[in-house]
């Protein structure tokens, strides 16, 4: 039987970078995967191959929409090829997991493919496609299963024409109605794909905004904005029932007035958010707690009340993002060495990949209100911006939130271009608890979309904007 310093299950961002993480501190490491590719969720069917449809949509539309006013003429009929825009997006997925298999390797760490199982809490049963089954014994165990996507009770997912994420990244034809149910994060940025490319698209969304989780400010913005890409909305709508007629979908809703409607498409993406995924782990058998909601239960070190085994990622509390259970994984890595590691989830970024993009950190308005927090607003517009002029992307705005009395960046939400890349900065200089002052005084290269920072860093900072 082969014995680990540390085990770890799921190779998505949160297992790979902990794997590797823990090599690099000299533990004798392995990986247990389910799947026969590496990645987890984001590199296979998530962050990776919706980013990779995004631009490839985008291209298409500025093509189609933009290129002729940059004066670019474009002879005969612009078409979309979509098996070779899917297949880009495949190679692309290839190519990445490809490269998390290379870093394993380089790392000296062993890959289990097979479902992970516990028989107790140091012991592994690792279950191969073929059914052959493998014990491997661990002193530690960091769980990093992931999510899947959730529905509602009563829909039954066909994932044919009632659709998750995952279908919607492979279709064979574009839609020439999408109903997505659903107006987050994942919901709009396919919603905004299969709209480019020339479906009708309509979201349903059962509360009163859209990106409900952000400042509002950015869920009116990016509505605004959608809405003039012709993407219809249609808000605090209950979705009672989604039945499917052939090759018809036929979704029905009570509106904000309890009167019904009904919607027909021929797809429907259900959106409606994603839920900590542990089939098969056999968690009881180690003595690991579960919560009602679906989600291990960990201490402040993610550490279970198992001790020597740990759950980081979409399977714990908070918010499920790639890059949060990266920072997670690093930090039990750390943790296991001895070491002393913090994370600062108020500064864990938040991104939505539509055009204009959405990024956010740190406090909303609301939430400060709710709080308590008197705070000061500096809010500048992207049009203002002589680079958005000449890239021809005005849409948006950068905020900032600043406390009243020490003039802390308590808060940062922007929508724009290259707004999921510029929301770094606000990271940065939050981490360092500067000032809008701080912001401010630093100088910000021209012609960039980073100026819009530091414009709503001086509205913020003693309202002295200097170009509007």
């Amino acid at each position: 039987m082969s014995q680990y310093d540390v085990a770890i299950i799921g190779s998505g961002p949160g297992g790979y970078v902990a794997a590797i993480r823990c090599a690099q501190l000299g533990m004798k490491t392995a990986i247990i995967e389910k799947y026969t590719t590496l990645g987890g969720t984001c590199l296979n069917v998530g962050c990776i191959p919706s980013k990779a449809l995004l631009d490839s949509s985008h291209h298409y539309e500025d093509a189609v929409k933009h290129f002729e006013e940059h004066g670019i003429e474009i002879p005969g009929e612009v078409k979309v090829n979509l098996e070779k825009m899917i297949g880009r997006k495949q190679a692309v997925v290839d190519q990445t997991t490809k490269g998390v298999e290379f870093l394993m390797n380089k790392n000296k760490i062993d890959i289990y493919h097979g479902l992970g199982s516990f028989k107790d809490a140091t012991h592994i049963e690792i279950t191969k496609t073929d059914g052959q089954k493998e014990t491997i014994e661990a002193k530690n165990t960091i769980i990093a299963t992931g999510s899947k996507p959730s529905t509602l009770p009563f829909i039954k997912l066909d994932k044919e024409r009632i659709i998750t994420s995952t279908e919607a990244l492979k279709l064979k034809e574009i839609p020439k109605h999408m109903i997505v149910i659903g107006g987050g994060v994942i919901g709009l940025e396919l919603g905004q794909v299969y709209k480019r490319l020339g479906a009708e698209v309509t979201v349903v969304e059962y509360m009163d905004r859209i990106i409900p989780g952000m400042d509002a400010a950015l869920s009116k913005e990016l509505m605004k904005v959608m809405k003039k890409q012709k993407v219809k909305f249609n808000l605090s709508h209950k979705v009672k029932s989604v039945e499917r007629k052939g090759d018809e979908v036929i979704i029905k809703a009570d509106d904000k007035k309890g009167e019904e409607v009904e919607y027909k498409a021929d797809y429907c993406l259900v959106s409606v958010g994603r839920r900590p995924y542990t089939d098969g782990l056999n968690a009881k058998v180690a003595g690991i707690i579960i919560d009602e909601s679906g989600r291990i239960a960990v201490n402040e070190h993610l550490q279970t009340n198992v001790s020597n085994i740990y759950a980081i990622g979409d399977v714990i509390r908070g918010a499920m993002l790639a890059h949060k259970a990266e920072e997670e994984g690093t930090l039990v890595a750390e943790i296991l060495a001895g070491q002393k590691p913090h994370i600062n989830y108020n500064l864990i970024p938040g991104v939505v990949y539509t055009w204009p993009e959405v990024a956010a950190v740190g406090k909303t308005e609301e939430e400060l209100k709710e709080a308590g927090i008197s705070y000061k607003v500096g809010q500048f517009p992207m049009r203002a911006l002589g680079r958005a002029r000449a890239s021809m992307d005005i849409d948006g705005f950068v905020k900032i939130l600043a406390d009243t009395s020490t003039d802390e960046v308590l808060g940062v939400h922007m929508i724009g271009a290259r707004c999921a890349d510029l929301i770094t900065e606000a990271v940065t200089a939050m981490e360092f608890r500067a000032s809008a002052e701080d912001l401010a005084r630093m100088s910000h290269a021209h012609p960039t979309y980073a100026e819009a920072v530091k414009e709503a860093a001086l509205i913020a900072t003693d309202d002295r904007a200097l170009h509007i």
